[in-house]
């Protein structure tokens, strides 16, 4: 499970870098001036990646295109937020800009709560919980939920 996390975590943190990277233009508009870098940091200066990588832990959800060793393509996603519904192996979760996701569980699900096995059957409206898992179509399957220790 950790390893998964892990995988989205980094997943997750490439497509902060790598986006905002490759859709940057690097060379200035013909007539414009550089000026020296203001003590603050903005105005146009990149932020180290150590910024960047804060800036992705805080993420609420998010998906990647990513190929299989069988050379298939295949949609990760993920979601932070709360379970607002159950219905037979369907769970609705809320994250915090409002977006509601309906992913479908199965027997392949794995569940940790409070860092212990569990399973999907012991999860509950109002749960925060992390989602990892892959869409085909409008299909979303769960393949790991992981609900944290609760303060």
């Amino acid at each position: 499970m950790a390893a998964g996390l892990g995988a989205a975590s980094l997943l997750g943190l490439g497509l902060y870098l790598a986006v905002p990277a490759a859709s940057a233009d690097q060379s200035p508009s013909p007539g414009t001036t550089t000026s020296a870098k203001p003590k603050d940091g903005r105005h146009g200066e990149q932020r180290p990646w150590r910024h960047r990588a804060r800036w992705a832990a805080r993420g609420v959800h998010g998906e990647a295109t990513v190929r299989g060793k069988d050379n298939a393509f295949r949609v990760r996603t993920w979601q932070r937020g709360e379970i607002t519904g159950r219905s037979g192996a369907g769970l609705t979760v809320r994250s915090a800009d409002g977006v509601a996701w309906t992913w479908t569980t199965d027997g392949k699900t794995r569940v940790r709560e409070n860092g212990k096995k569990s399973n999907a059957a012991a999860l509950a409206a109002g749960d925060r919980v992390m989602v990892i898992g892959e869409r085909a179509g409008t299909t979303r399957t769960a393949k790991i939920v992981v609900v944290p220790k609760k303060k």
